[in-house]
């Protein structure tokens, strides 16, 4: 087996029992990390596979944590199951918080994993054993949202060491009951970064840009368009192209000025109020 066949890599996953969120975030050198290493499930668990990583890992785990087995079930029935056990690495977490996490013995040094309540952190071809401690340290003294938590301890976990062999891909996938865009499916946050000279930093501008997006809209955040409001707006519009010269404009010359910026930037989430605009939509229109 050729070093070059392994996926040195960082993961955690994680349980939010508040939200019943589960995620995964990972770095690697190696390209698209994000396809290989992820898998999740709403309700069901999270699971994180690599090293000679064997995605198969990814479905079949999941389906034996919904068949009723714990995360160590599932490890042992994985890894009995398979010739090249050795190579493989894998951390899973379900969706009561159990976890588990697996290094085999032929992975590349430094390898290991470290786990408890809600999480599994896990490493190989790293630096030292400080970056997955890292992980955990961070994950178990963090608060908020489940996605930040797991970036957090990504970050910590990459300024304690990280992968001996550089950077290169990372990935933050997050899931929960109808999170997905329209609540059609359970992919509540799916981002990646398939190649970059400091992918997580990369992963973290990506997240902010998700929030401004698609985050909870606060109500406190949304400002009324009085006359003052409207002139700025106004300014603008007219600086970006959505409306022609600081004239007056009628209130239908106006609100279709703006509504053309709201659909073209992609702000229908945090358009919820006619004749508010919500202020974070405001200081995008402004620093653009």
């Amino acid at each position: 087996m050729k070093q070059k066949d392994i996926i040195a890599t960082f993961s955690i996953v994680g349980f939010d029992p508040e939200t019943e969120e589960l995620g995964i975030a990972v770095q690697s050198k190696f390209i698209g990390v994000g396809s290989v290493v992820p898998w999740a499930k709403a309700g069901v668990g999270a699971i994180a596979t690599q090293s000679l990583a064997n995605t198969s890992y990814g479905p079949k785990g999941l389906n034996l944590l919904e068949s009723g087995m714990s995360p160590e079930e599932v490890l042992k029935q994985l890894t009995d199951h398979d010739e090249d056990r050795g190579w493989r690495q894998i951390g899973i977490v379900d969706g009561k918080g159990n976890s588990a996490t697996y290094t085999g013995d032929l992975c590349y040094e430094w390898a290991g994993g470290k786990n408890g309540p809600n999480f599994a952190a896990q490493g190989n071809i790293l630096v030292n054993r400080e970056t997955v401690d890292a992980m955990e340290n961070t994950f178990e003294k963090s608060t908020g949202p489940l996605s930040e938590r797991l970036l957090q301890a990504l970050d910590a976990a990459q300024n304690a060491g990280g992968d001996k062999r550089g950077r290169q891909s990372a990935a933050l996938y997050v899931v929960k009951e109808k999170g997905g865009y329209g609540g059609y499916n359970d992919r509540y946050i799916d981002l990646r970064v398939d190649d970059h000279s400091d992918p997580i930093q990369e992963l973290i501008r990506l997240y902010h840009l998700r929030d401004l997006y698609f985050g909870e809209v606060d109500e406190n955040d949304q400002i009324y368009i009085s006359d003052d409001v409207r002139e700025i707006i106004i300014h603008h519009l007219t600086r970006l192209g959505y409306s022609e010269g600081d004239q007056i404009l009628s209130t239908n010359e106006f609100e279709q000025s703006f509504e053309s910026f709201v659909h073209t930037e992609n702000f229908e989430e945090r358009h919820i109020r006619k004749d508010y605009i919500d202020q974070k939509v405001l200081d995008f229109l402004k620093n653009k």
